[in-house]
């Protein structure tokens, strides 16, 4: 009698793909004009699955970002010192513009909708953690140039990526964003 073999399917992991899509849509169309059913048509399942995985649009909101915010976080702890130091500083931009990129999702949330969004945990944290950073420069830098120098450069760098759609097609070209990111934002950091 011959052996039945399992039908193999690729197996993925739903729930990421769901935060992804989420992601994307809340980024394109903000929050409260994203519905849990549009997520669901978007990603090609049923409502119910996408609670299945997600108890609320909040949940789902809050699973999606809470990388982004994590990495922000753990950036935080080391910002003003590596950007002060003329041996790290190099390697600070690079961090940070690398940040940006790979949130850059997130990041559009956050700041385009982190006032309107404060109530949920997971933003005031973010916003928490992008004011630190912003206290951080008025004590961690003695000049006044300097801190103008390095929230220009960080803001700048931010506002470049979220100011304009995300699918806007000036990002298409990852790599040469990235290169001109880090130019720019090392050029303003250099006179620290």
């Amino acid at each position: 009698m011959p052996v039945i073999q399992p039908i193999s399917r690729e197996q993925h992991d739903v729930a990421a793909e769901l935060r992804q899509i989420a992601l994307t849509m809340f980024a394109e169309h903000g929050y409260a004009g994203t519905s849990l059913q549009q997520i669901a048509d978007a990603a090609g399942y049923s409502k119910s699955s996408v609670l299945y995985h997600f108890r609320s649009k909040e949940a789902l909101l809050e699973e999606a970002l809470a990388p982004a915010v994590g990495m922000l976080g753990d950036f935080l702890d080391t910002t003003v010192p590596r950007a002060k130091s003329d041996e790290h500083r190099a390697a600070f931009v690079e961090e940070f513009v690398d940040l940006l990129l790979t949130y850059r999702l997130a990041a559009h949330i956050i700041i385009n909708q982190g006032q309107t969004l404060i109530d949920i945990p997971t933003m005031a944290e973010a916003r928490s953690y992008i004011d630190r950073i912003g206290e951080s420069f008025m004590t961690g830098l003695p000049t006044t140039t300097q801190r103008i120098r390095l929230g220009v450069a960080l803001a700048g760098a931010a506002y470049v990526l979220v100011a304009s759609r995300p699918s806007a097609p000036e990002i298409d070209n990852i790599d040469e964003v990235r290169e001109a990111l880090i130019e720019v934002v090392g050029e303003l950091v250099t006179g620290l």
